[in-house]
């Protein structure tokens, strides 16, 4: 297992972290690394989650979402 130094912890960052182990009935360092793996994960996903709405949107087809078709409203407007 891989060691993990942390230095210039806010004392309240610190503080805040000591309770939650402790209601946890956990280390200080098992509670960091908890919240650590959360954090990693919901990054994850969360990135995950944006590359595919990216994805979707760049496919996107307007005629098949009942858009208008703008040459058509071009010339109409033209016409005027």
């Amino acid at each position: 297992m891989s060691i993990l130094h942390v230095r210039n912890v806010p004392r309240d960052l610190h503080a805040r972290l000591k309770e939650r182990a402790e209601a946890e009935r956990r280390s200080l360092s098992a509670e960091v690394i908890r919240l650590l793996e959360w954090a990693v994960e919901e990054a994850d996903r969360t990135s995950g989650a944006a590359l595919e709405s990216i994805q979707r949107r760049r496919y996107f087809d307007p005629a098949s979402a009942g858009a208008p078709d703008s040459t058509a409203m071009l010339r109409e407007d033209r016409g005027r």
